[in-house]
């Protein structure tokens, strides 16, 4: 097989990159504008692997890059749901044209097949109940989840009118290895700053389905293989969950540190477009067989002592 990973050097996608390569020949396609190549540095001398440094919005290498790839898996997008309040224009072109292009792409090569990274966020502020993936009317309320919205009705088209298949997966929050960005990776570099005082957005009551990213990258191939209608999407993540305060605690505890003050920004969310409580209905995966093998806590807790491990690491290196 020959597979296709756009963002494979990012957070999620090079987890997915070390899975694939196992299985087949790789190639990375990544501006690097988020993602690290050192990511995928211990790739690059394999015969089965290979690495484009190039972006999404240039279609025209886009296409020249893709021939003779069985499946595209499209992750790469505008990591963080933040960034989308100072630059409005970050994920109409990061998630729906890029998008566009990755679809226009395949259909100008025959390329039949996408797995998909989407995101939670296309529900919106919903009742506090585990969502199902056919909850609605979705509406989001972040430009990021607008983003991922629009590129799943792109998708869905462009598989009903030029016979193509997907594997949609809307994602909880992902954690783990390599993170770069999101709250874990806040209050860790927050109190490396000032070991005594934690700023937390918010009042910290904000709860959400954490899942380790690999259960994300587990359940992905698990639901390609196991599922075959034109349009397959699901929600990825898991039924427990954990508030921004426990894991400010966890953050803490793991750091050895004591005494730390917090000080809470206020307000039930954290920034405009945050949905303060998610809950995530998995059945429609676990009817094929998948469960994920960490629950939130635990995800929260192992992907905080990674980080952690990261940057001691990091900073002997620069020793």
């Amino acid at each position: 097989m020959r597979y296709f990973v756009t963002g494979g050097a990012g957070f999620i996608g090079s987890h997915l990159v070390d899975k694939l390569i196992t299985c087949g020949e790789v190639t990375v396609y990544d501006n690097l504008s988020s993602g690290r190549k050192e990511f995928i540095q211990h790739h690059l001398s394999k015969p089965n692997f290979r690495f484009i440094q190039a972006d999404l919005l240039d279609l025209d290498r886009l296409q020249r890059e893709m021939p003779d790839q069985d499946v595209v898996f499209h992750l790469a997008a505008n990591p963080d749901a933040r960034l989308g309040i100072s630059d409005t224009s970050l994920d109409l072109k990061q998630e729906i044209i890029a998008t566009y292009n990755v679809l226009e792409a395949m259909r100008t090569n025959g390329v039949k097949k996408m797995v998909f990274s989407s995101s939670g966020t296309i529900y919106g502020e919903t009742p506090v109940v585990p969502l199902p993936e056919d909850y609605g009317p979705v509406l989001p309320i972040s430009l990021y989840g607008a983003g991922k919205l629009a590129s799943e009705g792109l998708i869905t088209a462009f598989c009903h009118t030029f016979d193509m298949q997907c594997w949609i997966y809307r994602f909880a929050n992902i954690v783990g290895k390599r993170g770069t960005h999101g709250v874990i990776f806040d209050f860790i570099h927050k109190l490396k700053n000032d070991p005594n005082q934690l700023e937390i957005l918010g009042d910290g009551t904000q709860e959400k389905p954490y899942l380790s990213v690999e259960d994300c990258v587990e359940g992905m191939l698990f639901g390609m293989e196991n599922s075959d209608e034109r349009v397959n999407f699901f929600n990825l993540g898991c039924e427990s969950t954990t508030d921004v305060s426990t894991i400010a605690k966890m953050v803490v505890q793991e750091m050895g540190l004591k005494n730390v003050k917090f000080k809470f920004t206020g307000g039930d969310r954290g920034w405009p477009g945050d949905v303060p409580q998610v809950r995530f209905n998995i059945k429609k995966m676990e009817k094929l067989g998948w469960k994920p093998k960490f629950s939130s806590n635990q995800a929260v807790r192992r992907a905080i002592k990674f980080m952690i491990e990261e940057i001691v690491e990091s900073e002997e290196v620069c020793r």
